[in-house]
């Protein structure tokens, strides 16, 4: 009757109500109509009549709309009903699907999301309704005329393995994205020595050489910059209070990425300002052994992001060292920068499946001192065939991220064989992909960040 939120919430700002746009289907790789068939098979199969969907990623993915209601997530603040014989109610702020009517056809039927709960109040049968996101007055609607079904939002799978049209979309979005990151990275090598910079003159620099792509739709989140003791926050977003001096002989770790119409990025990269120490190498080398040791892997089909996330610790590990966040997460395509349900992590139940997007992110924080984080987003694939395997079905990643790893904090004593060589062989292709696409300036200091050692 009567929400407690709102009761206390004096300051609440206005949504934003703005409209909702198509998603071209030349980046979704597959028409709303033919998920809404998809999901209404995954119904009926379960028998259930309808689910009711409360997520604005997994809207938007179902339908192929996105919107600007959510700063950094391009997804509308919409409800749906989606029905087992492959239609759906969709649920928005008055006017805001106007723009979109003709794209969703005689299959999805438009409402106001004032009348959300009196078409709740009207459905019987079975309703899968997802426990973990979909707020406690639905069920409690629900119960007085339904049967609620509880099971998983059946889009958050299908929405997680994307297709070969997706994927090669979110590849140029992060080639393209890459080519910022070199951009700011020459002109971060070249000016940060020289000190006067600060933790949000680096933020503002970054997105804008994002935004000189003439591509960028949005950050996907707020920039992390921490120098020196900073970085060692592990989600420390600067402010004027904390701002800090980038200081040559301290490491300086960039968390950051980027919205664009045909993907969306994440990358973190730790640097040195000026002359590292020895602890500083050694730690960050460790690190980079980890994220190497994911990106090479191969693996059975059926294991879990639990099953491979011992792989990126074991250096730490094996020098009484871990840090306390997960691998890897998901990450959508022009959609939410953290989505599920894949991730690389202690406590991940899912299978891995080919198409699901993660990042790899290990990372060592010492407090008060520094932070290392090195960040790739990669992409589950079928193995290719090994000569003189035995044709096992196995799954491995391919690596989206194309940007120099900072050779000055690697320590190359400590690299094996096979780490040394993955490593010259990325430094090759992210100068094969990313030369053609910077400044004939930033093109000279490029070869030489990705020399091989």
């Amino acid at each position: 009757e009567r929400n407690l939120i709102d009761a206390i919430w004096e300051d609440r700002p206005d949504p934003v109500g703005e409209k909702i746009a198509v998603y071209p289907v030349e980046f979704a790789g597959e028409t709303h109509e033919e998920k809404l068939v998809r999901i209404a098979e995954i119904l009926t199969e379960a028998g259930e009549g309808c689910a009711v969907l409360t997520l604005p990623d997994s809207i938007a993915w179902l339908l192929n709309i996105r919107g600007e209601d959510i700063p950094h997530n391009p997804t509308p603040q919409v409800f749906a009903i989606v029905h087992g014989d492959g239609t759906c109610d969709l649920f928005t702020a008055p006017g805001a699907a106007s723009d979109i009517a003709g794209h969703l056809g005689d299959k999805v039927r438009l409402h106001d999301k004032s009348g959300f709960a009196a078409e709740l109040d009207a459905l019987t049968g079975r309703v899968r309704v997802d426990p973990k996101t979909a707020p406690f007055a639905i069920p409690a609607i629900l119960e007085e005329r339904a049967t609620v079904s509880e099971g998983r939002d059946p889009c958050i799978l299908p929405k997680a393995c994307k297709n070969p049209t997706e994927i090669a979309a979110t590849t140029e979005a992060h080639l393209r994205d890459g080519a910022a990151m070199v951009e700011f990275l020459a002109w971060l090598d070249a000016t940060a020595p020289k000190g006067g910079l600060t933790e949000i003159d680096v933020v503002r620099k970054l997105e804008g050489f994002r935004r000189a792509t003439n591509a960028l739709r949005d950050i996907s989140f707020d920039t992390i910059c921490g120098s020196g003791p900073n970085g060692a926050i592990i989600h420390y977003r600067v402010t004027e209070g904390t701002n800090r001096d980038i200081v040559p002989g301290e490491l300086l770790l960039v968390d950051s990425g980027g919205q664009y119409i045909d993907g969306t990025t994440d990358i973190t990269r730790t640097v040195a300002v000026g002359a590292p120490g020895n602890e500083e190498r050694a730690c960050f080398t460790r690190v980079l052994q980890g994220m190497i040791a994911i990106s090479r892997v191969r693996w059975p089909r059926g294991l879990t992001g639990r099953d491979l996330d011992p792989l990126a610790r074991a250096p730490l590990w094996m020098a009484g060292q871990d840090y306390d966040h997960g691998t890897g997460h998901g990450v959508g395509v022009y959609l939410n920068v953290h989505e599920g349900p894949q991730r690389i992590a202690r406590i991940s139940e899912e299978p891995l499946k080919p198409g699901m997007i993660l990042s790899n992110e290990p990372g060592y924080y010492r407090e008060g001192a520094f932070g290392i984080r090195i960040e790739n987003l990669i992409v589950v694939q079928d193995a290719p065939e090994i000569g003189g395997g035995d044709g096992r079905d196995q799954l491995a990643f391919e690596t989206l991220t194309f940007v120099p790893i900072d050779l000055a904090l690697v320590d190359t004593a400590l690299l094996s064989v096979g780490e040394r060589d993955w490593l010259n062989a990325y430094h090759a292709e992210v100068c094969d992909k990313i030369a053609p696409r910077v400044s004939e300036a930033t093109r000279d200091w490029l070869k030489q960040a990705t020399r091989a050692i």
